[in-house]
């Protein structure tokens, strides 16, 4: 807890401090190095430009005698292309000619302009300094309308604009507020959105402490790097999904999860007991409420050792596994990196034996309180440490368990600094580094380690990795939560931010614990968070051991049909959620998106963030305060379709929607395909043969919108092997007449089904035939028409590639 103490004035710095103390000086000399990069020596250091490829140029600021190109891990190698590249000497400048962008360098003073492909200034410095503290920084024109998206998981509200923000993993139990400038994910990556001007981004690829000023000056920004080197990219683009896309080209795409993954979660600090558990899972099923997983807590283990299980409380695991696994529920224990002090135990013997514990420079092992009481830390920068950790997973996976939850992994220490000492020393794979200059690093390689290991083990299922830190890049291994978050309207309403922000930063796989995981959930609100929770990508309910318990049903009937009905939607919504993480794998784009990604041009939405889509298809407004009943939705441009009473809203507007309590405000595009999974069963499952519906929105006349559905065996990797389907479907809405195209652009499986179900809802006219194409689908396509729901179902033979239909 923090007291007066904390604003004593010999802590606040003095303006003087900020004062730029030293320049790179003017070029003296350039040259090619390796790689295609280009060398400005300059009177007190050297500037590199590299260009990634056509969109993406690197920009590095060399102080030390030394000439790399060495990235982090965090950036993927296969980013970088051979492009043509032109370097011009002119008089006060060098620029760089690139196919899609050209660097202008000034020789004065190494301050880099860059244009895009058209010529327009898109990014220009003030200058690089480094402070009296040493802290090197770059500082760079900042416009009046700027917004700034991303920098990872933040507090507060979507935009970044004057704000100021420190990168530094950080386990915090404090109640998370807006003023907290670090959490446990650290990703030094922003997006400059302008709406006169095009976008850009800029990741700064630094795993020690960074910061990031948008506050103090309305003409400048600026980020700065603790230790280490100021490495940085800029990305160019015409649009806040190119820069995304490009970025994650950059950092690394999520693997597509398990269906499992992204279905509903239970977890709590702690279920105690075997007994426990399977009484939990049997509750689950006895009410009809799907779960896919069960989380296991710290108190699984014996005293606190990872890989174990306590011999009192969980006498039997692969009894309760194969129980649990009769009734379609996996179990995610948690697993964190703290390694008990105890001769007797085969971790710790391991790490001993084969150096792989952290040290300090003198050679001693740096040895930190967790849960276990006094542990060693696994040195995971090193690529030999990280195997035999996976190999570890073993235990686990011999037992059935096909996920792990990584956390504690900052590292988070109980000593006065809440990490590990910043002067241990990481061999870092042959180029030792201090903790100080790796730190946010740390978390995500665990994770790395982890899901490599199980991906190794797994005999080609996929794996599911959870972690708590993490840095850029970790979307490659693990999925996110928010950490300890407080069961509050605010921490409700703070959630979507956050992970909208995540997605805007490459993570695709986020979500807060439902609920809130800390203080006392009300009915009301834990009605209202699983509403919203069961549209987040990442799904689960958690909370600590001390507080009301909040199992969907811990409310009484009311809340638990609530919460039910939500679940149960989640599933149905699963093949329409699929396709939005096969995007995701694809593309990098996020699942869950602010509504600027999509209508970049609406002044309206540069700030919206209490409501969300999901995909492009479906928009979710939340409620978000206690003992609310109705709210006011922000519709964007096009048609939109109210979820529960098909009524049609032209957008650009502001709606009031009603919301008693078991209803969340729910629309859907105009146009859209939704496919949906339709099962009386407790659970339905991503498999061959399960029943899915395409439902298709009708809109207005002159409308013309696509949409498309993907589908594998929802478990394996065969899907990298092309054993996959994707079926696009297109439709053009006349007065009285709708052509729909449906064709697989993509079939690398057999037929799943017999039949194509395609129901179309809210037809403007009433149908008298349908015409299909001559050699589509055979010719055979059933219909029936409901006047009074005007909705009309089409049944195809899924025996075709590509089919053509006009109904009029």
């Amino acid at each position: 807890m923090q007291t007066s103490e904390n604003i004593h004035p010999d802590k606040q710095l003095s303006l003087g401090d900020q004062d730029k103390l030293w320049t790179p000086g003017a070029i003296t000399d350039v040259k090619v190095f390796e790689e295609g990069a280009y060398i400005f020596e300059t009177e007190k250091a050297a500037i590199m430009l590299q260009p990634v490829n056509e969109h993406i140029i690197r920009v590095k600021l060399m102080t030390a005698s030394e000439r790399s190109l060495k990235t982090t891990l965090a950036v993927q190698q296969e980013a970088f292309s051979s492009i043509p590249a032109e370097l011009q000497d002119n008089e006060s400048s060098y620029t760089l000619k690139l196919p899609a962008a050209s660097v202008v360098i000034h020789k004065q003073n190494a301050c880099i302009d860059v244009y895009n492909e058209n010529g327009e200034l898109v990014s220009s410095d003030v200058g690089l300094y480094s402070t009296a503290r040493g802290k090197y920084g770059c500082r760079k024109q900042n416009e009046k309308h700027s917004h700034i998206y991303g920098l990872g998981e933040k507090t507060s509200f979507l935009d970044k604009a004057g704000e100021k923000y420190d990168m530094w993993n950080s386990d915090v139990f404090d109640p998370h507020v807006p003023e907290i400038e670090c959490l446990y994910v650290s990703i030094p990556f922003f997006i400059h959105f302008n709406y006169e001007k095009a976008p850009y981004g800029i990741f700064l690829d630094n795993p020690g402490r960074t910061s990031f000023d948008f506050r103090s000056s309305a003409e400048t920004y600026s980020f700065e790097v603790q230790s280490g080197e100021l490495d940085y990219y800029v990305i160019l683009g015409s649009s806040v999904k190119d820069i995304v896309s490009r970025y994650s080209s950059l950092t690394g795409r999520m693997d597509l999860p398990p269906a499992w993954a992204i279905g509903y979660h239970q977890s709590r600090y702690s279920y105690m007991s075997q007994e426990e558990v399977i009484a939990l899972a049997h509750t689950f099923k006895e009410k009809h409420i799907p779960v896919d997983a069960i989380h296991l807590d710290i108190h699984y283990m014996d005293e606190y050792r990872v890989f174990t299980f306590d011999p009192k409380r969980f006498p039997n695991p692969r009894k309760m596994l194969d129980e649990l696994n009769e009734l379609g529920i996996r179990i995610v224990p948690i697993v964190d990196p703290g390694v008990k002090k105890d001769p007797d135990y085969k971790q710790y013997q391991d790490g001993i034996h084969n150096d792989y514990f952290c040290k300090k420079i003198e050679g001693d092992l740096f040895f930190g309180d967790v849960w276990p009481g006094k542990s060693a830390f696994p040195d995971f920068t090193e690529e030999e440490v990280r195997q035999w950790w996976g190999e570890q997973h073993r235990y686990y996976t011999e037992l059935g368990i096909h996920g792990i939850w990584n956390d504690m992994n900052e590292p988070a220490v109980f000593n006065e600094t809440k990490t590990m000492d910043l002067d241990v020393v990481h061999r870092n794979d042959g180029d030792p580094r201090t903790h100080g200059e790796l730190h946010n690093l740390y978390g995500m390689l665990m994770s790395m380690a982890t899901q490599q290991g199980l991906k190794e083990q797994l005999s080609g299922s996929r794996p599911f990795v959870l972690t708590r830190a993490g840095y850029a890049g970790v979307q490659k291994y693990a999925a996110t939560w928010t950490g300890d978050n407080r069961s509050f309207w605010e921490h409700l309403a703070m959630s979507i931010p956050m992970v909208l922000n995540l997605g805007l930063s490459g993570q695709p796989f986020a979500g807060p614990d439902i609920g809130g995981f800390a203080h006392h959930a009300s009915p009301e609100l834990l009605a209202r968070w699983t509403q919203a929770g069961v549209f987040f990508p990442y799904c689960r309910n958690h909370s600590v051991l001390d507080s009301i318990r909040q199992e969907p049903w811990a409310f009484g009937e009311e809340v638990e049909k609530i919460c039910q009905t939500y679940i149960r939607m989640r599933y149905q919504f699963m093949p329409y959620l699929y396709t939005q993480f096969y995007e995701a794998h694809k593309t990098g784009l996020p699942i869950m998106r602010p509504l600027l990604m999509e209508y970049p041009e609406d002044r309206n939405v540069y700030n919206l963030c209490d409501q969300f889509l999901v995909g492009t298809d479906l928009l979710v407004a939340p409620i978000l305060r206690p003992s609310t009943t109705a709210r006011a939705v922000y519709l964007p441009a096009g048609e939109w379709i109210d979820y529960w009473t098909n009524e049609h809203y032209e957008g650009g507007q502001n709606i009031l929607a009603d919301a008693p309590l078991d209803r969340l405000p729910l629309y859907i595009r105009a146009g859209a395909v939704i496919p949906t999974l339709m099962s009386d069963e407790w659970k339905p499952q991503l498999k061959e043969g399960a029943v899915v519906k395409h439902v298709l929105y009708a809109a207005k006349a002159g409308s013309q919108l696509s949409s498309q559905w993907y589908e594998d065996d929802a478990n394996t990797y065969d899907y990298e092997q092309g054993s996959s389907n994707l079926m696009q479907f297109t439709a053009a809405f006349e007065q009285a007449s709708l052509a729909l195209d449906v064709r697989y652009s993509a079939k690398g499986l057999p037929n799943q089904r017999d039949t194509v179900e395609i129901e179309i809802k809210g037809l403007p006219f009433e149908p008298t035939q349908i015409t299909v194409g001559e050699g589509d689908a055979g010719g055979s396509c059933e219909w029936n028409y409901d006047a009074e729901k005007r909705s009309i179902v089409l049944l195809l033979t899924n025996d075709f590639d590509a089919a053509h239909m006009v109904i009029s």
